[in-house]
């Protein structure tokens, strides 16, 4: 009984100890860039593959239900099996991006590895069309994807659900913040 307790405390400590490494300032400056968003009339976009396209759901759920952020994602099946095969699996978000992004837009792209073609190929696409972005990547340092953000979020570690937890971690903790903000502004207005 002991070692599974071991396992369990070390593998929370390390997500603990990943979660804390991300700058503050980079956590406010990620809220109220989904807020001038709003302010413009723009929408967020988020796209991840698997578990961070999953992520992307719930992330863009809540800024749409709790912030009032109108936010989309791109994990309908029609849309990815349709993309997917007429421009093939690499080009399917650089051609959502295309049809579906406004220029007041902002994007935000996951990717574990930071080197998912699809995803580099979208935020690409995006700075073609100068939309702002944000990026949330792990495992290389010097991963394709990070290079490329206007705002990049990094992991340092090769394990998919660390990375993940912890990328998902810091997005609802923007929203959250988004959220108690607001709060603190109604209390303060009343």
């Amino acid at each position: 009984m002991k070692s599974k307790m071991n396992f369990f405390e070390k593998y929370f400590n390390r997500i603990n100890k990943k979660i804390s490494l991300v700058e503050n300032s980079k956590l406010i400056k990620l809220s109220k860039t989904l807020v001038e968003t709003k302010k413009k009339l723009g929408k967020v976009i988020i796209v991840g593959n698997g578990g961070s396209a999953a992520m992307a759901s719930h992330v863009s759920v809540d800024l749409t239900k709790v912030c009032n952020i109108r936010s989309v994602n791109f994990n309908e099946a029609d849309l990815l099996t349709c993309f997917g095969n007429d421009y093939g699996y690499e080009n399917w978000v650089k051609k959502a991006i295309e049809f579906y992004a406004d220029k007041k837009d902002l994007a935000i792209f996951i990717s574990s590895s930071g080197n998912s073609q699809n995803i580099i190929k979208g935020i690409k696409q995006a700075k073609k069309m100068n939309l702002k972005t944000v990026t949330f990547s792990g495992f290389s340092k010097d991963n394709n994807l990070r290079k490329l953000g206007d705002l990049n979020f990094w992991v340092d570690n090769k394990e998919y659900n660390i990375v993940e937890m912890t990328h998902h971690v810091w997005l609802l903790s923007a929203v959250d913040y988004i959220v108690a903000k607001k709060k603190l502004t109604e209390r303060t207005i009343k």
